[in-house]
């Protein structure tokens, strides 16, 4: 994964205002962006969101209304598709199901008219750094959907451009070996060095696969950063609520100073360890990650902030965790979610057990939006 550095680097891909207008639509709206040499950078928000419509922008296959896209200092308005040092794999793959996968990853380079030793020699460097030499041979029906998207990744790296753009890259293949796939992509993308922008609906594979994040809605980005900081310090209930899961209590503001806050809430009053620069009885919303909350039987030694009383009514058991739903007194419910780290638990807890949630007085994060 590119480095947390990056991102201050010079910006390698610049884009300047771009806005795509269909028709009185903004699908993109007016969004500015550097991404530096070498990031691994992703688009994430849900289908409409406009995601995919400035990939093709980037691309060339669609013409932005206004604003301006610049790569490596050259303004690339005007340029055709085929004319842009940029290769595209889609979520189809688009292989050649007549042509082998020697000749799939091939095609690109004979076209541009590449000397036959100089075409030979970069496939079967392509074929070494996907790991499938000894599959050269196949038809693309006689692989599996990862060795699929390993040759098409390969075709989009062997005409050697200088960005790569990933239309949901991991789309079509099922949850297991799609979390495999994402490590091994990284991987071979970083081990080239070539500077990627990839589009996701998915937040687990941009937030494992990508060095920074844009979240974007209704053609706008609402947060560009590091997926732990979109994670842990989201600007907005939207940013806060699409990615992962979240409790959001909402408040008002009883105490704001300097080195703390203090929210209060239906079922109780958040202490939270930084201030806000609000103002008292000012509306806000609390969020809070499901992994920051303890439960247990007993009432916690401070219970005057940041712990409830409540009743478990739901529990899921996923393996290497158990999510609670703890109902309070208001109706309102929590989900907590606790690792289950010994396999005989000393407490164990189910449905209808009364129970106290608690949390830190860092594990809040205070949205005003």
């Amino acid at each position: 994964m590119a480095t947390a550095g990056a991102a201050v680097a010079p910006a390698f891909l610049l884009i300047q205002g771009v806005t795509k207008d269909f028709d009185g639509y903004k699908a993109v709206n007016n969004v500015s962006l550097d991404i530096t040499k070498g990031e691994i950078f992703a688009l994430l928000g849900s289908s409409g969101c406009g995601k995919s419509t400035l990939l093709r922008m980037l691309a060339g296959f669609e013409t932005p209304t206004s604003g301006r896209i610049v790569l490596d200092g050259r303004d690339l308005a005007g340029l055709p598709p085929y004319e842009r040092p940029m290769n595209m794999m889609f979520q189809s793959y688009a292989l050649f199901p007549h042509l082998s996968v020697w000749d799939n990853i091939a095609f690109g380079l004979r076209r541009d008219g590449l000397p036959a030793e100089r075409i030979a020699e970069r496939v079967e460097a392509m074929l070494k750094l996907v790991q499938l030499a000894k599959y050269a041979k196949r038809k693309p029906h006689q692989l599996s959907g990862g060795q699929q998207q390993r040759v098409a990744l390969a075709r989009s790296l062997a005409k050697q451009p200088q960005v790569l753009l990933l239309d949901e890259p991991l789309g079509a293949l099922d949850k297991k070996l799609r979390e495999e796939t994402q490590i091994e992509l990284v991987n071979i993308i970083e081990q080239v060095g070539v500077t990627c922008v990839m589009v996701t609906h998915d937040q687990e594979e941009a937030m494992t696969m990508a060095s920074r994040v844009a979240v974007m809605s209704e053609g706008r980005f609402l947060q560009v950063g590091p997926p732990a900081e979109i994670y842990e310090t989201p600007n907005s209930r939207f940013v806060a609520d699409f990615i992962g899961n979240v409790n959001l209590i909402d408040g008002v503001v009883e105490v704001d100073d300097p080195d703390h806050v203090i929210i209060a809430c239906a079922d109780c009053r958040h202490y939270v360890g930084h201030g806000i620069t609000g103002t008292e009885g000012m509306p806000v919303t609390v969020a809070l990650r499901p992994e920051k909350i303890h439960v247990s039987r007993h009432r916690p030694v401070d219970a005057e902030f940041n712990s409830a009383p409540g009743t478990i009514k739901e529990m899921s058991y996923f393996g290497s965790f158990t999510v609670y739903h703890v109902q309070l007194a208001s109706g309102l419910r929590l989900k907590v979610s606790q690792a289950n780290v010994s396999r005989h638990k000393d407490e164990e807890l189910t449905w209808g057990d009364d129970v106290w949630a608690h949390w830190a007085r860092t594990a809040h994060v205070v949205l005003t939006q």
